[in-house]
């Protein structure tokens, strides 16, 4: 497997649209004297599932994919785009068929799949929505640490408390650099925080993240945001975190770890590192946690 091109993520990265880019460009096409954008033009004949034609679009797309995953790369490059904000609905399955000129059924399976992926939520009667980390339903949905007692200070839809050590800038390491796909010695966002379940101090982490997207975070904005960290990025620096990968191990309790999660030097905790990506793979956070296992445990659905 060839290393990844920090260069090339980095590009991608300074290519995601700022909050204030968004609302300016929102403006502008809402103005009566604003030119409207093109359509991808996909042919003068509709194609349908049985008659799946290459689609020729501004991105490079696989020619040999099926129809229905072309109009969901295309869907996804509006999403990075900023066309449709989180919270925001889409157009009507019936609209973006016009749109790319492809049948119904295959928008619809498209975006069947991007719900699938929790980029897409449908609401019954209503439409499709952009996904957003504010939905009750998966605002913490890639928390897995689930309590023992089923005590209701202890329900996983209680939120934890949040204490914020730091938040600082920092040189990236070799091991940050290379999970960010960075380059070593790049400014990187360090956060260090408690989460504490039921007034205990549960989950210790470390936070990275790339520094330019995050220009401006600071340790009073964590501490007095309301809901979760994700929605944060999500609001205030137009980065939505669409899927993550996970590594677990069985650790000791280090000095450090004992004095942050008083518990016992030598307990057993279990050491879980996160790294979050936004659309088209871009990774955008590495979390390396510790968490106590004493009244927790890690559960996780597979499909």
């Amino acid at each position: 497997m060839n290393a990844p091109n920090p260069f090339a993520v980095d590009s991608a990265r300074e290519a995601l649209p700022s909050e204030r880019e968004r609302t300016q460009r929102l403006s502008h096409e809402q103005s009566p004297k604003a030119t409207p954008l093109p359509r991808a033009r996909l042919g003068a004949k509709a194609p349908t599932v049985d008659d799946p034609k290459p689609i020729k679009a501004a991105h490079a797309i696989p020619l040999f994919s099926p129809l229905y995953q072309q109009i969901k790369a295309l869907i996804l490059q509006s999403l990075k785009a900023g066309e449709w904000r989180p919270a925001e609905p889409i157009p009507s399955e019936i609209e973006l068929a016009s749109r790319y000129q492809v049948s119904q059924g295959t928008v619809r399976k498209a975006i069947d799949e991007l719900a699938m992926d929790n980029l897409l939520i449908r609401r019954q009667g209503v439409g499709t929505f952009v996904a957003t980390h504010h939905e009750v339903g998966v605002q913490y949905r890639f928390l897995k640490l689930v309590p023992d007692d089923p005590s209701p200070l202890s329900k996983p839809n209680i939120p934890p408390s949040r204490h914020i050590l730091w938040c600082k800038r920092v040189k990236a390491s070799v091991e940050v650099a290379h999970n960010l796909e960075l380059k070593k010695g790049d400014g990187v966002v360090h956060i260090r925080r408690i989460l504490s379940f039921a007034h205990k101090p549960t989950i210790l982490e470390d936070l990275y993240l790339p520094q330019n997207p995050f220009k401006g975070l600071h340790t009073e904005e964590l501490r007095l945001y309301p809901g979760p960290t994700y929605a944060l990025f999500e609001t205030t620096y137009g980065v939505r975190m669409v899927k993550a990968q996970e590594k677990i191990r069985a650790v000791s309790a280090s000095t450090k770890d004992a004095t942050l999660l008083e518990v016992p030097l030598g307990s057993a905790l279990l050491s879980v590192q996160r790294i979050s990506y936004t659309y088209q793979d871009i990774p955008m956070e590495l979390r390396k946690a510790i968490y106590r296992t004493d009244h927790h445990h890690y559960q996780n659905e597979l499909n």
